[in-house]
């Protein structure tokens, strides 16, 4: 495919940087189908949407006939990446890693097409490496360089410890990119470093430098920090169509542009003509479903997609509860439990302090009353309550005296 402003427009869409974008262009003009390369460590065996921005990046090059380098890192998964940890992060065993893969593996074909997709793990290089070798690649890079790196520099800053073997992590990554010979690499913004690691690596060993290309980080349904099952704010690709389609619909109008931008295969024409609507005084629910529809289909088809929509419009809009509300026990002390804490308890939300957070805000109900004591409102210790959460996340409970 020859390349073209068309094409490079399309490229940049999404996309954070392109380091050196000259030399980006100089690489297609190369007519030939290029290595593009993207590592994931496989510490978590869920994907979530902030994952697929990349994802539907790597396709994208796919699509123009490029060689997709899926590269799962068992082997740096091992030592954890350090990247964004004001703490050293705890290895992996060989099995979390070893299942975590196939479970990555299950999921990015969701997207990527299996066919032209070349997954490789980069133990299967690092294990033949040896000591001596590990030793000379570790003296192609200064301490000091390292320390330029700004969680590495924060943590140094304030008297933290960091450990030997996190400054392998970038080096290794780096050296990946030299071993598959790549020549473009993906990755969020907080990879930067790590990606021009490779850049210098490959300089280091004859070989033409990658072109870096970092992508956003998307921010999680609270529209505050960034997407993570941990903080309980992701949406699963592997989640139900009703899950998808109920928390996507649960996200603020002004996130709503955001995924659009970043998730969505609207044209920007498209986007920015139903921000002109919305303005006017269209209602941006409306615009939000669409989003949610294509989301939903993506992963589990047209189908299951108007479904889950019809669901929706029977739970939410015509103000019918769900027939299917999950049911929790919970002994508690004759004193009663904090609202707060209860929430956190029975997982509807993943801590005391987006609990907190989600009182303040009035989206917490019980019985249909909105709670608006963060603190004091105790709960008596008797009888079930009917506990909402947001738009869509319920759960009845009943609670008991120890």
């Amino acid at each position: 495919m020859v390349f073209s402003d068309e094409i490079l427009a399309e490229i940049q869409r999404s996309t954070e940087e392109i380091l050196p974008e000259e030399e980006l262009k100089v690489k297609f003009q190369q007519n030939r189908p290029l290595l593009i390369k993207a590592g994931f460590d496989p510490t978590a065996p869920d994907l979530h949407l902030g994952h697929t921005i990349l994802l539907n990046k790597l396709k994208q090059f796919q699509d123009l006939g490029h060689q997709i380098q899926f590269l799962i890192g068992d082997f740096t998964g091992m030592i954890g990446d350090p990247t964004g940890k004001n703490v050293t992060r705890q290895p992996l065993s060989r099995e979390e890693v070893l299942e975590n893969a196939q479970s990555y593996r299950d999921q990015v074909f969701k997207i990527l097409d299996s066919e032209k997709t070349q997954i490789v793990f980069n133990s299967s290089w690092m294990n033949q490496l040896g000591s001596a070798n590990l030793i000379k690649l570790s003296s192609h890079y200064t301490v000091a360089r390292m320390l330029e790196r700004d969680d590495f520099s924060k943590r140094y800053q304030k008297g933290q410890s960091i450990a030997i073997h996190e400054f392998l992590y970038p080096l290794i990554q780096g050296y990946d990119s030299v071993v598959l010979k790549s020549d473009i690499e993906l990755g969020g913004t907080d990879q930067k470093f790590n990606l021009l690691v490779g850049r210098h690596l490959q300089k280091i060993y004859d070989q033409e430098p990658q072109v870096i290309i970092t992508m956003p980080i998307l921010e999680g349904i609270d529209g505050i920090q960034k997407m993570s099952k941990s903080l309980g704010n992701y949406i699963g690709i592997n989640e139900s169509p009703k899950e998808i389609f109920g928390k996507l619909m649960s996200i603020s109008d002004e996130l709503m542009w955001r995924y659009l931008g970043l998730l969505s295969t609207a044209s920007i024409a498209q986007i920015t003509r139903w921000k002109s609507e919305v303005a006017e005084g269209a209602n941006p629910r409306d615009v939000k479903v669409i989003l949610a529809k294509e989301i939903t289909s993506r992963f589990h088809g047209y189908q299951s997609a108007q479904q889950a929509y019809e669901d929706f419009v029977n739970q939410f809009k015509r103000g019918h509860p769900p027939e299917d509300i999950p049911i929790f026990s919970l002994e508690i002390s004759k004193e009663g439990i904090s609202i707060s804490q209860l929430l956190k308890e029975i997982s509807l939300t993943a801590s005391t302090s987006e609990a907190l957070r989600m009182i303040k805000q009035k989206a917490v109900k019980i019985n249909g009353e909105h709670i608006e004591n963060q603190l004091l409102k105790m709960l008596p210790n008797s009888t079930s309550y009917t506990i909402q959460v947001g738009k869509r996340r319920f759960m009845r409970v009943y609670l008991k005296s120890e």
